[in-house]
């Protein structure tokens, strides 16, 4: 059996750290894959969190070491960037020098009860987290919403993800208790209170799927020859589905996608029943399944029998999708328990392995 989970800073570095930071992974209950279009999101930080510790190395090597991976990976400045997590920190690193900041050789500790590969930010969150620890080591000047900016470029730049600027803004910014909204082009943002009578509850689907790896970069580029036919600046400056009747396929459906979802984010913006907040996530599910083409069969299997549970009001896909989790927005008075461990089995009993991830019941 691993004893990993003894290990410590102390017990890796010989050494304490100097300090220490977390940031939550997200869940995002609307606005899927609009990020990237300067479109609208609502997501909500989870009580997961990762946790970076920094120290001072003693030699002239940046000394990377993952907890949870068992995985220590050793730098110097003069090295190209390796593959796996290290890629996130380094990166971070990188973004801060490139600001015109010396940073000296580090131990880096990292943990996270985030889960990987789960559509739940645990990337944003290890961004987040290794610039809060760097902006308190190094005591630098930046802000939150500069934290997040930062974490995007060095996921873009230094990751190879083309991600938008929501899972660093809700890592950054989100509390557990709020919905935050953000716009995603002018950063204008404002904390929700969830519709009135509702929680949510987030499972992973096991299926795992790799963000760089899959479809996400693809849509991206087709949401970017979208929006040039239609001689806009981004697929967020178009509301009327009416406007994209000459798009060729499969780009009309991208696009139809992005204005639905931004319009359901807008709606449910100005205040809706739960009732109603739940018909547009099962909307939301439906368009990202059909028009966007980013769900597996896996997953809409389990929405399916979640949308179907009594208690629950809505379900989708949560993250990039190809795998991952869906979130559950669920009423709070309901005693659910039972009820969730029934769309488990069924789930189970198809052949799938599903896992509850978030459970605010």
């Amino acid at each position: 059996m691993s004893t990993a989970t003894t290990f410590t800073f102390e017990q890796i570095f010989n050494a304490a750290p100097d300090v220490q930071a977390i940031a939550p992974g997200r869940v995002n209950l609307l606005g899927e894959h609009t990020d990237y279009n300067d479109g609208f999101v609502l997501p909500t930080a989870i009580p997961q969190h990762t946790t970076v510790c920094l120290g001072t190395s003693s030699d002239d090597q940046f000394h990377i070491y993952s907890h949870d991976l068992e995985e220590q990976v050793n730098f110097s400045s003069r090295d190209p960037i390796p593959q796996g997590f290290s890629r996130y920190v380094i990166g971070c690193i990188r973004a801060i020098e490139e600001q015109g900041i010396v940073i000296p050789p580090l131990n880096i500790f990292v943990t996270s009860s985030v889960p990987i590969g789960s559509g739940l930010s645990s990337s944003a969150a290890l961004e987040v987290a290794m610039l809060r620890a760097l902006r308190s080591l190094l005591n630098l000047k930046i802000d939150d919403v500069q934290i997040a900016q930062l974490g995007q470029y060095a996921e873009r730049t230094f990751a190879g993800v083309q991600c938008g600027i929501m899972d660093q803004m809700a890592s950054s910014l989100a509390d557990s208790e709020h919905l935050l909204f953000l716009d995603t082009r002018t950063l204008d943002r404002e904390l929700l209170p969830f519709p009135e009578g509702s929680t949510f509850l987030v499972i992973d689907s096991g299926i795992p799927r790799t963000l760089a790896g899959s479809g996400y970069n693809q849509r991206r580029s087709e949401c970017e020859e979208a929006a040039r036919l239609l001689g806009v600046p981004a697929l967020r400056d178009v509301q009327d589905v009416s406007a994209i009747a000459a798009l060729p396929s499969p780009l009309q459906e991208r696009a139809r996608h992005v204005i639905t979802e931004n319009n359901r984010v807008l709606e449910a913006r100005l205040g809706v029943s739960a009732q109603r907040f739940g018909q547009l996530m099962n909307a939301s599910h439906a368009s990202l399944r059909d028009d966007y083409d980013v769900s597996v069969e896996g997953l809409d299997l389990l929405v399916a029998i979640l949308q179907e549970t009594p208690g629950v009001l809505g379900a989708r896909l949560t993250g990039a999708g190809f795998g991952g989790a869906c979130v559950a927005l669920i009423d709070s008075n309901a005693e659910l328990k039972n009820a969730i461990q029934a769309v488990l089995d069924r789930y189970h009993n198809a052949g799938y392995t599903g896992k509850i991830l978030v459970d605010r019941t």
